[in-house]
């Protein structure tokens, strides 16, 4: 525990610092709170994220043997993407990103000289980079929250755990002490009042 003085001024300091602490805990336990529940959503989102890709996965699946089949269209070229957007919004005092929308890069191909499902291909190729962006938004938006909830907990730990508990001690402390001085004052007081009218019973 750090060094404090034993004095009125200190008293009402460590009582201030109390004040401070118990006034501003609630804000912060009310933010945990909040984190955790954004972050039981983000869970979620990630799961449906998660389960889209999964799914898009297995219909990519039914299309493989397609993608060996000769064609003049180089689908990777079809599919490249041009721009990522997404937006930042403020959860709980904290940035966190959000997918908005993803365009692809244009390409031009023949409709007569391709081949029907071509155009279905590209659609689930875009489909499922589309997802794979989205799945890593979303993981950056959990991780981001579990960062600052886990800053957010050490700091209601060391309100609850650490700073209050010490200084009701310190104020404790003090008061035990100056409520001693006073009473040895009081103490000094009497004995110095018994000796003046002693002295003045032995002076007649």
């Amino acid at each position: 525990m750090a060094e404090f003085k034993l004095t009125k001024t200190e008293l009402r300091e460590q009582q201030n610092r109390l004040k401070q602490l118990t006034k501003y805990l609630p804000t912060l336990q009310l933010k945990k709170a909040m984190l955790q529940l954004e972050i039981s959503d983000a869970k979620k989102e990630l799961s449906e994220v998660e389960k889209a890709y999964d799914k898009l996965k297995i219909d990519a699946a039914n299309y493989a043997h397609l993608l060996k089949m000769q064609s003049t269209v180089d689908l990777e070229e079809a599919s490249r993407v041009k721009e990522i957007k997404k937006r930042v919004e403020n959860i709980a005092g904290i940035e966190v990103p959000y997918f908005d929308e993803m365009t692809f890069e244009p390409y031009d191909y023949s409709l007569l000289d391709t081949p029907a499902w071509v155009d279905s291909v590209i659609v689930k190729l875009k489909g499922l980079k589309e997802a794979q962006v989205k799945i890593e938004i979303a993981i950056q938006k959990k991780e981001a929250l579990e960062e600052e909830l886990r800053q957010v907990s050490i700091r209601v730990n060391l309100f609850e755990k650490i700073l209050i508990p010490r200084a009701k001690k310190i104020i404790k402390k003090i008061k035990v002490f100056l409520g001693d001085q006073e009473l040895a004052a009081v103490s000094r007081a009497k004995v110095a009042k018994s000796l003046i009218e002693e002295k003045k019973l032995h002076a007649r």
